[in-house]
């Protein structure tokens, strides 16, 4: 996050580049946020090129220049409160900012487009686009994404029964749970977040 003065500087030198073809000096961000010390100003721009929001040049004057936004602050959306589903509640404003990165991303997530509609009552709809957490185990419960026979991938409800067998059930009544030996399943990974475009 960037303090205010951090802010500044950064809205200051965005319009300094898009009225002149070169960047400020430390001496003229300083004078143009209203600070007296060009180190104070150097340490700001110092930051601002820290958090991926600036690329400084070495050996010129005027060397910096603008960077696209961060991917970090690319992948945040702002979170303005809580909405209710049910009764209504007080509408409060929030300052907070939701980082998809946690929710989303990984080096053992992908993602999969759903088709069908055996997971209706989990809320997971036809062209929904599941994100999965990589891994070969699952805890009974979990929704999983189980390779049968080598070919053929679904994604169920997690059961293993105590003679071993492995049960894969589906979220819509009007399909029965399938039943597996262990040795025809493969744990592919387990359900850790859900995208859907309206």
């Amino acid at each position: 996050m960037l303090t205010a003065t951090q802010h500044k500087v950064l809205d200051y030198i965005r319009r300094y580049l898009a009225t002149r073809a070169y960047a400020p000096s430390l001496d003229e961000i300083a004078a143009g946020i209203g600070i007296r010390s060009k180190g104070t100003a150097h340490r700001h721009v110092q930051a601002l090129a820290e958090a991926g929001y600036l690329r400084l040049i070495p050996g010129r004057k005027r060397g910096i220049e603008l960077v696209d936004e961060p991917r970090e602050k690319l992948l945040k959306l702002p979170l303005l409160g809580r909405i209710a589903a049910g009764r209504p509640i007080e509408a409060i404003a929030d300052q907070e900012s939701l980082n998809l990165a946690d929710y989303l991303l990984g080096p053992d997530r992908y993602a999969l487009q759903v088709k069908g509609d055996s997971m209706i009552e989990a809320g997971i709809l036809d062209g929904d686009m599941v994100i999965v957490k990589r891994q070969e185990t699952a805890n009974d419960n979990e929704i999983v994404v189980a390779l049968i026979d080598g070919q053929e991938a679904t994604l169920k409800r997690l059961q293993h029964r105590p003679d071993g067998d492995i049960l894969l059930i589906a979220e819509n009544p009007s399909m029965p749970p399938l039943a597996y030996t262990a040795e025809r399943v493969s744990i592919q990974g387990v359900l850790v977040g859900q995208l859907r475009r309206y």
